[in-house]
């Protein structure tokens, strides 16, 4: 009797049948309290299975966006012959005078597609004297991989690409522990969200100017300082930011980051970061109430999102070079919505307003396309 209560306190029971009866017992009212459980958690148990399946569908996404661009340079040349038009040649020990021009590769792709080329190549015409800086996670080793993309970027001489370190970068920022933190648990948006952290960490470090891959630049930005683009009535945007060296705003931005994380919302770290932010800087419970305070400034729709989110298709539609003129009378640069246009093929020569912004903004570019495309 001693050893068997050792064995975890069971009793003896002589009776078979009895025995079987209270188990049969005891397993009912277990499922039926599992049964009570669910039914108490069913919502909470709906949110799971919803929040893993939109988790799910957009891993998907990036896959299928992923596989578009490999597919989109397979067998393309690794060597391109420099242009004749690149607009400047820097002298080996010209300095770049003022602040550079940011991009930022957080995945770990090192073959930039064509909307990638043709953002780095019209921010490098657009500011020949300025040192255009493409940040790529994916680059781990001295030398720079062999890919068409690399290799017409490198014959601007104000582009320089170099590898991302995360560690290095979010030292000594409100953001060095999140990051390492976040490398231990599974986001569905992380490497959004990590576009998000390092745009404002550069602001921060270095200042100047930071552009989305996706942002075919027009006009030249370096008379924009301390601000940035309305995307819409109630929200900012960060495909375009210029801020000075150590902003406070840029500051606030990186606490407000930590202190109201939120890994589940897309744009909660981005868009709607700024936005909040922005509100409580000039004290204002609209975006319409202010156009700017304290030394920061917002740019209205047109500037940088003249063409809507929502209406991305019609960089895809063809217009009159009148009709196209009108429309980027006011803008700065235009933000092409790759997240929603990927994987649109572009037929170059069709006059629509893609074709047109990449054949006046990155020729080089441009010709690559009608080359292989």
């Amino acid at each position: 009797m001693r050893a068997l209560e050792l064995q975890g306190d069971i009793p003896f029971i002589g009776n078979t049948k009895l025995s079987a009866v209270k188990t049969m017992g005891k397993m009912s009212a277990t499922v039926q309290n599992l049964f009570q459980l669910a039914m108490k958690n069913k919502y909470r148990a709906t949110f799971i299975i919803f929040v893993k399946f939109i988790s799910f569908i957009s891993i998907i996404l990036y896959l299928r966006i992923t596989d578009e661009d490999a597919a989109q340079h397979y067998n393309l040349p690794v060597e391109v012959k420099c242009p004749g038009t690149v607009p400047y040649t820097l002298p080996p020990s010209s300095p770049l005078p003022g602040h550079g021009i940011y991009f930022v590769e957080t995945s770990d792709q090192t073959n930039p597609n064509f909307l990638f080329m043709c953002s780095v190549e019209s921010a490098a015409r657009a500011h020949p004297k300025t040192k255009v800086t493409i940040f790529m996670k994916g680059l781990t080793k001295p030398t720079l991989p062999k890919n068409l993309g690399i290799s017409l970027l490198r014959c601007f001489p104000n582009v320089e690409i170099r590898p991302l370190n995360l560690k290095d970068l979010f030292a000594n920022t409100p953001l060095a522990s999140w990051h390492a933190s976040s490398q231990f648990r599974w986001e569905p948006y992380l490497l959004p969200i990590l576009s998000d952290a390092c745009r404002l960490v550069i602001m921060w470090k270095f200042g100047g100017i930071y552009l989305d891959t996706d942002v075919i630049v027009l006009k030249n930005l370096k008379n924009l300082t301390n601000s940035l683009g309305i995307q819409s009535n109630y929200l900012l945007n960060g495909a375009f930011l210029s801020f000075e060296q150590g902003h406070k705003f840029i500051e606030v931005c990186m606490q407000d980051f930590v202190d109201n994380y939120n890994a589940w919302i897309w744009g909660h770290q981005g868009p709607q970061l700024l936005t909040r932010v922005f509100k409580k800087w000039c004290s204002i419970k609209r975006l319409r109430d202010s156009k700017g305070c304290n030394g920061v400034s917002t740019l209205p729709r047109e500037a940088f999102y003249p063409i809507r989110w929502q209406d991305w298709m019609k960089y895809f539609e063809a217009i009159t070079p009148t009709d196209f003129n009108k429309l980027f009378q006011n803008t700065y640069a235009a933000h092409v919505w790759n997240k929603k246009s990927q994987g649109t093929r572009l037929k170059t020569g069709s006059k629509t307003i893609l074709d047109q912004l990449q054949s006046n903004y990155c020729p080089s570019t441009y010709e690559i396309i009608k080359m292989h495309l």
